[in-house]
């Protein structure tokens, strides 16, 4: 099952910073009963290009109810199963749950032992913590956007919503320390991850190298500033290849794939230093060379010395990929429209309990009656009393 089957998630919200976080403890095996309002469900049941294909992987591993929280009723069926939860998440706009009497204040003297986790765009404080804060924003004031695309043009977006899925996946970091933490002192607290510091804690040393050296950072394309080689380059078939060798020995490894070996003696590429400052020559210098060469027959030589290179790979290319195939990178889950539905597989590995997918994100309410008959003892006749107040 995963070394967190015997805990129990509620997951509140909607879209990716709370949903992934929920995937992301699913998927090690923890019990997810994800809560959408009656006749409505999250957006994300229907997102995907083309095909609605998001909701399947973003809602496996969750059993899923439907439950009227602006409703005094739902809030009070709430807090019954939060008596049984271990943490709760929630990404509504700061306020939204103390709107409702769901604060964490009110919830932990129902259960001492709850763990919030509150996803947000700023935050649960500060003087933008009310406001709306979708993951493009906090990539924006994170500094992401700023450093993203070419020079010459607009600040840019990564191809995926990596604001939000950073969020979800400190917040996630944020829930094990705290179940950590509550071994030692049997209380649970709030895990506070706004998408603007998740964002922001992995921006490397951009603040202090404008700080102490009056350097801000800004768009470069394919290269990676003063680090060089590390970029994109063409072979002769068109297809590019990335090539990183930045370091000193492994620079040298590629003088000698290139039979250049005199290039690592030459003082304008003897080491990381002198390399940063004559980037742009350098870099074409190996362009001249992998333009010759097969993209096939360039990966070879390159493996063959001891340099990281690989192709840039589209999904077609991961399907057939040798290495994704041995490792199952990649599985087919059994769906009721798709029939094998293919899927990222759990990360990362475990050598004992391994995370699984135990079923693709199920339909809207599917399991209302087992969460509510099953687990908080409400009768049917009550149950579908609820069903037509519009509660569930």
């Amino acid at each position: 099952m995963g070394p967190l089957d015997d805990l129990r998630v509620i997951e509140l919200g909607t879209l990716i910073a709370g949903p992934f976080c929920g995937q992301l403890l699913g998927d090690m095996g923890a019990d997810v009963i994800k809560v959408e309002p009656p006749g409505i469900g999250d957006p994300m049941r229907s997102w995907g290009r083309g095909l609605a294909v998001w909701w399947p992987i973003i809602g496996r591993n969750k059993r899923c109810i439907t439950l009227n929280l602006r409703e005094e009723l739902g809030q009070e069926i709430l807090k019954t199963l939060v008596e049984q939860s271990d943490i709760l998440i929630e990404n509504f706009r700061p306020g939204t749950m103390e709107k409702w009497g769901l604060d964490y204040a009110s919830l932990s003297k129902i259960n001492p032992r709850l763990i919030m986790v509150r996803v947000s765009g700023f935050g649960q404080s500060g003087p933008y913590s009310r406001r709306a804060g979708y993951g493009s924003i906090g990539e924006a004031m994170g500094g992401l956007r700023h450093i993203t695309g070419d020079p010459d043009h607009p600040p840019s977006r990564v191809g995926i919503s990596i604001g939000d899925s950073l969020a979800a996946t400190f917040a996630c970091l944020g829930a094990l320390a705290a179940l950590h933490a509550r071994e030692n002192s049997g209380r649970g607290q709030v895990v506070d991850s706004a998408i603007y510091e998740s964002v922001l804690a992995v921006m490397e040393s951009t603040i202090p190298e404008y700080t102490e050296g009056g350097t801000i950072r800004e768009r470069s394309g394919a290269i990676l500033p003063k680090t060089a080689p590390s970029s994109v380059y063409p072979s002769k078939d068109g297809e590019m290849i990335v090539i990183g060798a930045n370091q000193d020995s492994v620079f040298s490894r590629l003088t000698e794939a290139m039979e250049q070996p005199a290039l690592s003696k030459d003082a304008k590429y003897a080491d990381h230093i002198s390399r940063g400052e004559n980037q742009l020559e350098l870099d074409n210098c190996i362009a001249e060379w992998s333009v010759q060469l097969r993209s096939e027959d360039l990966l070879t030589t390159l493996e063959q010395h001891g340099v990281p290179a690989g192709r840039i790979f589209r999904v077609p290319d991961m399907l057939d990929n040798p290495h994704f195939q041995s490792r199952n990178s990649i599985v087919d889950v059994a769906h009721p429209l798709y029939k094998n539905l293919k899927m990222q597989n759990t990360f990362p590995r475990m050598s004992v309990t391994q995370g699984e997918i135990r079923w693709p994100g199920p339909e809207l309410g599917q399991h209302n009656a087992e969460i509510y008959g099953g687990l908080l003892n409400i009768t049917p006749e009550l149950i579908d009393e609820y069903k037509a107040k519009g509660i569930v």
